[in-house]
């Protein structure tokens, strides 16, 4: 029989297991079950993979997926600016308390009043395009040419959210041994050369966390933007699984569908979580 001592530990954590397995994945599991079911005149009947094979064949949601790679491959981008604006504001450069501040400002905003601001902005005789044009530059159609669309949603996205990761790099460098800086700097060691030897390999685990939340992010909080800035167009161009997943819900009536996409979504995130942990920890291994 355990003594009350070793079950003291499994009775402090059942409460957020509980919540945990009642609010995460019970639901989770219903969803990639109800994806099996069919829609209208099937409803509720068991379809097997046919949601799946008409997912995969939709072209919107194959572009969808294609956005994703984009945002992967985006991905070192998004982290590396707070990244490097966290060094600068740990080196202490001049102002660094009001550059802390001014880069945080963006993460309070809504997404919504953040889509309106630069659709104001970017709008193909706003001024942006004004300032270009002063210069021998554009105009350029920065929500309506399919192939600059996208891009600039990612870029406002990470304007918008970069905030926040720089908070958690900042927390980083709280627990960075500052004697590393010093022996770099009597080595002779310029800042790429600290950066890459010193502080990149002493926060392996704080850029592990930031690559996984800001992936997920790009990933399931772009809804707001994509509405506003795009509403998925022009000619689908700006359509994430998220956004599919709305449309099929919310208009198209298709909660099967949609659940079929939630579950691509899910195994899309876990699989490329995965994949950046195990990248990283053979780099920090490497260092």
């Amino acid at each position: 029989m355990l003594r009350p001592e070793r079950l003291a530990p499994y009775v402090l954590v059942a409460p957020a297991v509980l919540i945990i397995v009642a609010l995460r994945l019970w639901p989770l599991l219903l969803g990639v079950n109800f994806s099996f079911t069919g829609d209208g005149k099937n409803n509720g009947a068991a379809v097997g993979w046919a949601n799946y094979l008409e997912l995969f064949e939709d072209p919107l949601f194959l572009g969808a997926l294609r956005n994703v790679g984009l945002l992967v491959l985006l991905l070192p981008v998004a982290v590396a600016i707070p990244g490097l604006l966290a060094t600068f504001i740990y080196l202490r450069v001049p102002g660094h308390r009001v550059f802390r501040s001014v880069y945080f400002f963006p993460a309070v905003l809504s997404p919504v009043i953040v889509g309106a601001i630069f659709n104001l902005m970017l709008a193909f005789d706003g001024p942006l395009n004004t300032v270009l044009g002063t210069i021998g530059i554009g105009p350029i159609d920065w929500l309506g040419d399919p192939d600059v669309a996208m891009f600039t949603v990612v870029g406002v996205q990470i304007w918008a959210t970069f905030g926040m990761a720089l908070v958690v790099f900042l927390a980083g460098f709280a627990t960075l041994d500052s004697a590393l800086l010093d022996a770099a700097r009597m080595d002779g060691a310029t800042l790429p050369q600290t950066i890459w030897h010193v502080i990149i390999p002493s926060l392996s685990r704080t850029i592990q966390f930031v690559f996984v939340t800001t992936m997920i992010g790009m990933l399931t909080s772009m809804f707001g933007l994509l509405y506003v800035m795009t509403s998925g167009g022009p000619e689908g161009s700006t359509y994430l699984p998220e956004y599919y997943i709305w449309i099929q819900q919310g208009q198209m009536n298709r909660p099967a569908l949609a659940s079929a996409a939630s579950t691509v979504l899910f195994l899309i995130m876990l699989v490329v979580g995965l994949l950046q942990i195990s990248v990283l920890r053979r780099a920090g291994r490497e260092d």
